[in-house]
């Protein structure tokens, strides 16, 4: 993709419904029949947690064609020492536009922003497949996990500078805006606002399963 051809821009309130569409048909039976992504977006720009200054969005052929968003979270060592760091999601791509590598672009635009603000960790939920070409690692090579001492699969760790963790053991404690997704009344409410889609059965749910239930224990 020319890079010329795309627009890299910060969102505004006047793309929030095309964003939120978007991120609908990006997420649309992809992890379970329908999806709440549109709705975990809607959400989360009144959130505390929230980084404005990281909501980004590709314009391409007069359209959002793709947008990323990011929520303060904390790292905790096993002597309290807490260290802020960001969530990095959802990244929301159309389908016509994926593969063309506008979620690589948005990706690297805003760790260097999340750089420039102090941030040195960027840590997110998801299928390795789709972020370790952008320089994510698993969570146990850097000693990061959930309390408990699990570390998921699907526990990423982009680091912005080479030492920004230093080997001891962390504990990830994530936001907890998309705790309103769990009310799923409130999602299919919210769903109607936009035209009818089908939910239905994909292997990407079973793929997503697996990777969001497994964990390294060694």
């Amino acid at each position: 993709m020319n890079k010329l051809d795309c627009i890299i821009r910060k969102e505004t309130k006047n793309d929030y419904r095309e964003t939120e569409n978007l991120a609908r048909e990006a997420f649309w039976n992809m992890s379970k029949p329908g999806c709440n992504e549109h709705y975990f977006i809607h959400i989360m720009r009144d959130h505390a947690d929230f980084i404005p200054e990281l909501d980004y969005v590709i314009e391409l052929d007069g359209k959002v064609a793709a947008s990323v968003m990011y929520c303060k979270a904390t790292l905790t060592d096993e002597q309290g020492n807490v260290k802020p760091v960001v969530t990095m999601g959802p990244l929301c791509v159309l389908p016509e536009y994926q593969r063309m590598g506008l979620g690589k672009a948005l990706l690297e635009h805003t760790f260097k922003i999340a750089e420039e603000m102090g941030y040195d960790t960027v840590i997110n939920f998801g299928n390795p497949d789709n972020y370790v070409a952008r320089g994510y690692k698993s969570c146990k090579k850097y000693n990061v996990c959930f309390e408990g001492d699990i570390f998921p699969a699907a526990l990423l760790v982009k680091v912005l500078k080479e030492d920004a963790l230093d080997g001891r053991k962390w504990f990830y404690h994530p936001s907890e805006v998309d705790k309103p997704c769990d009310d799923e009344k409130a999602v299919e409410e919210f769903d109607k606002l936009f035209p009818p889609k089908e939910k239905g059965w994909q292997p990407s749910q079973e793929e997503f399963y697996i990777h969001s239930h497994s964990t390294i224990t060694w």
